[in-house]
């Protein structure tokens, strides 16, 4: 009964955190402009973890999926560390950069994240065109492609295409376990029904997709070898 009591404190306590900050979202966005998106999110339901957005830099909405670095911090849970200042580029070719500050609970238990994503695009651009006028322009490092979507399963699907770069059948069982083990550290298996889309997807049964998934942690978690 006190474990229970204990419990509904610290998600009181996590309600109230994400209620202060909803008012904050639209006031950072006001500050840096149209070019600015602020996005509050709750990593308790990861398929709708939006709860507050300002701007439309990635073009989601209130109830939208977390992208694939949301997911990536669920799956390092507590350990995660705030991101800040990375780069990264999205479907649609803008150049993002953002900054990820999780969200922790008095135990340091962390719960959510909010998020800045600033369109750099045309900053990029103007950058390029003044080194290239002065002789100094070199070829920037290309960013990686960021999904953002409201939707999780097609965040899902573009994480698992990304990783299929072999037929299943013609994977050993070595590297089906990569497989598996490289999705289950980038979060995939943080979100319902994300395991039944994989199996479906590889066009393999949910049992040996469970089964796959538990021989990956197993392994990852004894430091063995296939």
């Amino acid at each position: 009964m006190d474990c229970r009591r204990g419990e509904d404190v610290m998600e009181a306590e996590r309600d109230a955190i994400i209620a202060a900050l909803t008012s904050v979202v639209d006031g950072i966005a006001a500050t840096f402009g149209p070019v600015c998106e602020v996005v509050l999110h709750d990593y308790r339901r990861p398929e709708n973890s939006v709860v507050a957005i300002a701007g439309s830099v990635t073009g989601r909405r209130v109830g939208g999926a977390m992208s694939e670095i949301g997911m990536r911090m669920v799956a390092r849970g507590d350990e995660a560390a705030d991101e800040l200042n990375y780069v990264t580029r999205t479907d649609a070719g803008k150049l993002v950069k953002s900054s990820t500050m999780l969200l922790r609970d008095s135990s340091s238990a962390v719960f959510g994240a909010l998020c800045v994503n600033v369109d750099v695009t045309a900053a990029s651009e103007v950058h390029a065109l003044l080194g290239a006028l002065a002789g100094t322009g070199t070829a920037p490092e290309e960013p990686p492609v960021t999904t953002f979507g409201d939707d999780i399963d097609s965040v899902v699907d573009v994480m698992l295409d990304a990783h299929r770069h072999q037929s299943w059948a013609l994977l050993d069982r070595a590297g089906r376990l990569d497989l598996f083990r490289s999705l289950d550290e980038r979060g995939v298996f943080a979100v319902r029904r994300a395991i039944e889309q994989v199996a479906g997807r590889l066009g393999i049964s949910r049992a040996s997709a469970y089964s796959y998934l538990s021989q990956s942690r197993k392994q990852a978690n004894t430091g063995g070898h296939s």
